[in-house]
């Protein structure tokens, strides 16, 4: 695991104490496949790192909306959440 024990800990406790209070959790500077893995199993609602993507600028924000694009980062697809309608 990436985590110092200690760290997992404190995801642990505010993972758990936003979801008591119904607030979503966005975990940021994830950067390993392991450290998703982790937040996933902690039911984390989303993640930011450069695992996800690097930095971009302003304009690169806007192609990348203009262009419609996905990410291709397959593992990151939960399919055990059922979708809304």
């Amino acid at each position: 695991m990436s985590f110092h024990p200690t760290d997992e800990v404190i995801a642990r406790a505010i993972i758990a104490l936003s979801h008591s209070l119904n607030m979503k959790v966005i975990a940021e500077g994830v950067e390993k496949k392991d450290q998703i893995s982790f937040l996933r199993s902690l039911k984390c609602d989303e993640v930011q790192g450069n695992i996800i993507s690097r930095p971009l600028t302003n304009a690169e924000v806007a192609n990348f909306l203009i262009a419609d694009k996905r990410l291709k980062h397959t593992f990151l697809i939960d399919n055990t959440k059922k979708r809304r309608s």
